[in-house]
């Protein structure tokens, strides 16, 4: 038989059971659609987390107070022999190569205006937050600059919380209470949006010093430093590693974490899990695999006689191997362009109905899924083309 013969044959013998070779490839439509619809949540997931950190820029570094000795991101959570100060960021400040220093306090307080509250989270930072946190001021101005120790109570509002208590009224020059405390408005932000499900737009921003006073604080939760393009990321790390170490009597009770460290880390981490998703789909195409194997393999028996008069006309062993893997790898293909299609119109579908969901269908999944669905359709129809071709031609013939 020729190729093209051998090709023919096993077309017709797919077409002719339109029902079985539906049902056939089901299980590869759905492991394939699987695959495709878990990586892309998996790789969408990455690519929005790599650009929630990304937009602050890569010459940051962040110092949290507590030592972590295990892989993974810093936490203040960690047991602390010395907490972080103002006098630990201001001597940071002086550090060759910095550009800013952020020490922060952070909190969650009620901010009232009026007959008008609501409980928002209050960060205690410093006149640098625009330009490390790549933050714009909407109207007003940000927080003045001068001795972090003596902050007064002035305060700048996140545009939906400016929204919640003031509605369309202008708020500049205004007063709120924040934790029981008098604050005069001078700034407003402009919106930023979430970052990590946190609503940046939903918060207020006061002086350091009045932070840690307004949440009865000892010690700084971070300090963020924002260092020059030219610096190399890895010796300014050690330069405030040395620092802090000899300000804290020799003992390094704090985690000093660059950008490029956190985002490698949160991409081996988001890499690992959309391996782990695209194992969980690759189940469905076992699944699969197995539906075509039992269906060739009953076909074979149906199908005894056919394979008897095809030896009797001359057809080898290795041609009637020939036609049964080359109709277990037409059903393994159809299946796989099914369920690329599938996969591609769910995908669609999720983004029409869930904008916010991070999907990002990666192309090179999508041909990995096409080759697999190959393989299986070939390593599935092995046996049962085996079986066929191993059967004698009187005995086959004789068969009903």
């Amino acid at each position: 038989m020729t190729g093209r013969s051998v090709i023919v044959f096993a077309a017709v013998a797919v077409a002719g059971h339109r029902l079985r070779s539906l049902l056939t490839t089901l299980g590869i439509v759905i492991g394939i659609a699987s695959v495709i619809l878990l990586t892309s949540l998996g790789e969408g997931t990455r690519t929005y987390v790599m650009a929630e950190f990304t937009q602050f820029g890569t010459n940051l570094l962040q110092i949290t107070p507590g030592r972590v000795t295990t892989a993974g991101m810093p936490t203040s959570l960690g047991a602390t022999i010395r907490k972080l100060t103002l006098d630990d960021a201001e001597a940071i400040r002086r550090v060759p190569g910095i550009e800013r220093v952020v020490p922060v306090a952070f909190g969650q307080a009620r901010v009232e205006a009026g007959e008008r509250g609501r409980s928002v989270f209050v960060y205690g930072v410093t006149s640098d937050v625009p330009d490390v946190w790549k933050f714009q001021v909407g109207q007003g101005r940000f927080l003045p600059a001068g001795d972090p120790r003596q902050g007064g109570p002035v305060a700048v509002l996140g545009p939906k919380l400016k929204q919640e208590l003031f509605g369309e009224t202008n708020a500049l020059g205004t007063h709120v209470r924040i934790g029981g405390r008098r604050f005069q408005v001078i700034g407003l932000m402009a919106a930023k949006g979430q970052m990590l499900g946190f609503d940046i737009d939903d918060a207020a921003y006061v002086p350091v010093s009045v932070g840690l006073e307004l949440f009865n604080q000892d010690g700084l939760l971070e300090i963020d430093v924002l260092f020059s393009r030219a610096a190399e990321a890895d010796a300014t790390a050690a330069a405030i590693r040395r620092l802090l170490t000899a300000r804290h009597d020799n003992q390094e009770d704090f985690t000093v974490v660059t950008q490029t460290e956190m985002l490698g880390t949160v991409d081996r981490i988001l890499a690992m899990v959309s391996w782990a998703v695209t194992g969980i789909g690759a189940i469905s195409l076992v699944v699969g695999a197995i539906g075509v194997l039992t269906i060739m393999w009953i076909s074979v028996g149906e199908r005894t006689s056919e394979v008897g008069l095809l030896k009797a006309l001359g057809a080898e062993r290795r041609d009637i191997l020939l036609v049964f893997l080359t109709e277990a790898t037409m059903l393994a293909m159809a299946g796989g362009l099914a369920g690329i299609v599938v996969g591609f119109g769910i995908a669609e579908l999720i983004t029409l109905v869930f904008p916010a969901m991070p999907l990002a269908i990666s192309m090179p999944y999508v041909g990995a899924a096409m080759v697999t669905s190959v393989m299986v359709g070939i390593l599935s129809g092995v046996l049962p083309a085996r079986r066929a071709a191993g059967l004698d031609p009187i005995e086959a013939l004789r068969a009903e």
